[in-house]
């Protein structure tokens, strides 16, 4: 094995939110309408939901914010900060305060 260069293992990355913040990522915007309509390429209907990711560790000790990890969520994407760390840019850090509705089932 001499003369060979070994591949380093590379860790993981992660993005963890700090403060009042939580890590979502973004769901796909869509490309049909409700009724079956498809858009051409030029055209999509924003989404403003997705799941968490990632909760910071602020905001999971506050009662007053019943998030967790996987929620479904509805948020405001005008504070929304993206996250260069895939490829599509899915990932936003975004302030508790802009999320303003999670989708719950009974």
């Amino acid at each position: 094995m001499a003369g060979q260069i070994q591949p380093r293992m590379s860790k993981i990355e992660t993005v963890e939110p700090v403060g009042k913040r939580v890590l979502i990522r973004k769901d796909e915007d869509r490309k049909v309408t409700r009724g079956g309509i498809r858009l051409p390429d030029s055209i999509e209907i924003p989404t403003i939901t997705g799941r968490i990711v990632a909760v910071s560790a602020q905001v999971e000790r506050d009662a007053d914010f019943p998030l967790k990890q996987y929620d479904k969520v509805l948020f405001n994407p005008k504070h929304a900060i993206p996250v260069e760390f895939e490829g599509d840019n899915r990932l936003f850090v975004v302030p508790i305060e802009d999320v303003v509705a999670v989708f719950r089932k009974e």
